[in-house]
């Protein structure tokens, strides 16, 4: 097998990895992960965002093993061959993720999440099944990716995809970094990290007494979430180009040019190429828009300041889950301003939730998830994911040209007065 490998990383400094990671990180699936950039279109915003899932799973890789080492700290026993089965899994969370997945999966809806449906399993039928099972963690590192039915403690699938995991705090510090930001989290956190009842927890207690400190470190870890969601994540020149992408993706599914199963061979810029040479003029438009950086203008923009929540659950349901559904709306505002149908692109996203709120924490009480109403924090963390429940936003795009006349259209047709001007 390879010899370790250590690599320097910009967070996270040295990193080494073992003889299997080393395997696994050489293997074609794995080196395809270094032309896809972490944060899609976001780049167009911020420059310097063009960190790639490739440098992302070396870094979430690391953190997992930091977790591994906060847990034995805390008398956790853990044997090499679980930690090794950790550290793969880590390092191969995003083995499936495709050019824009994101965008493609979360926003619009083409595909199944990259960490859903038949992807791991057919790429874990190849060599990179074969790197596992010759070290006799196939079966074990599928489980903890949720490909298989899971056969470890699920404390250790909870490292790997749990409410505050190895992926969020990578990601965190690297966006932020990478973005130009300067917000990030104390590494007291790893040693807060617990087990209790097969679960992965924040231990907020120390000798019978809560611990003030470790909650103040988790609320900051949830507050750079919220941050960077406002920031970046939901950008509105990040989410029309990557909304554009999908667009012009969409045509080319249906007319036959693409499909689902062609994604894992490509990454951001080959799919890019394809799109603007694949013969369907109006999707090969859209994508050199978006080369360009000729992007679609706001011309509708609503949020939860102004659509109540019924309405909001309706609209996701109508244009967020159906492809048809939204089609059929951009068709009637494109025909009601004379525009070809791909210039005129609606975005809705789901309902936005924080998850991580729910984080399993163990107190002076006992064990209960942070955002419980007995939490001495409860307020604090009910604000909190209040306001990013209002980060959702409602839009429509459309050439610049049109923005006007778009304005008064969708107003007209959804009923609610646009809150852009």
């Amino acid at each position: 097998m390879t010899h370790t490998m250590l690599l320097r990383d910009p967070i996270h400094g040295d990193i080494e990895l073992s003889p299997l990671e080393t395997t696994l990180l050489d293997l074609p699936v794995m080196q395809r992960l270094r032309g896809i950039k972490q944060l899609g279109t976001a780049y167009l915003v911020y420059p310097g965002a063009l960190h790639t899932r490739f440098d992302h799973s070396i870094g979430v890789c690391a953190v997992a093993h930091r977790i591994v080492e906060g847990l034995r700290r805390a008398g956790q026993p853990i044997s090499a061959e679980e930690e090794a089965a950790i550290g793969a899994a880590a390092l191969l969370h995003d083995v499936t993720h495709i050019p824009f997945g994101h965008t493609l999966e979360d926003e619009r809806r083409l595909f199944p999440r990259h960490d859903k449906g038949s992807r791991l399993s057919r790429i874990l039928a190849g060599e990179l099944g074969h790197a596992l099972a010759a070290q006799g963690l196939k079966e074990t590192v599928a489980g903890l990716l949720d490909a298989a039915p899971l056969t470890s403690p699920h404390w250790m699938r909870d490292i790997v995809s749990g409410a505050i995991d190895a992926d969020l705090l990578d990601y965190l510090r690297r966006d932020s970094f990478f973005a130009g930001l300067s917000h990030d989290y104390d590494d007291r956190i790893f040693r807060a990290f617990a087990v209790h009842d097969d679960r992965l927890v924040i231990r907020l207690v120390k000798h019978g007494m809560d611990r003030p400190d470790a909650r103040s470190e988790i609320i900051r870890v949830l507050r750079l979430r919220y941050f960077l969601t406002e920031r970046v994540y939901y950008h509105h020149t990040k989410v029309v180009a990557g909304a554009m992408i999908s667009k012009a993706v969409e045509l080319a599914l249906d007319h036959g040019l693409l499909r689902e199963e062609d994604f894992l061979s490509l990454n951001d810029w080959t799919l890019l190429e394809r799109l603007q040479t694949c013969g369907l003029p109006q999707a090969e438009a859209l994508a050199q828009r978006v080369q360009r950086r000729a992007l679609l203008k706001r011309a509708y923009v609503v949020s939860s300041r102004s659509v109540p929540a019924t309405l909001r659950t309706e609209w996701v349901a109508r244009h967020h889950a159906s492809r048809s559904n939204r089609a059929a709306a951009e068709r009637e505002i494109a025909h009601a301003l004379g525009l070809p149908f791909e210039d005129v692109v609606l975005y809705c996203p789901a309902l936005t939730v924080m998850k991580e709120a729910a984080v399993p924490i163990e107190n002076s009480r006992g064990l209960m998830h942070l955002n419980h109403p007995d939490d001495e924090a409860h307020g604090e963390i009910q604000a909190l994911q209040d306001r990013y429940a209002g980060l959702w936003r409602f839009f429509i795009f459309v050439p610049e040209a049109a923005v006007a006349k778009a304005g008064k259209v969708c107003e007209a047709l959804f009923g609610i007065q646009s809150e852009h001007r």
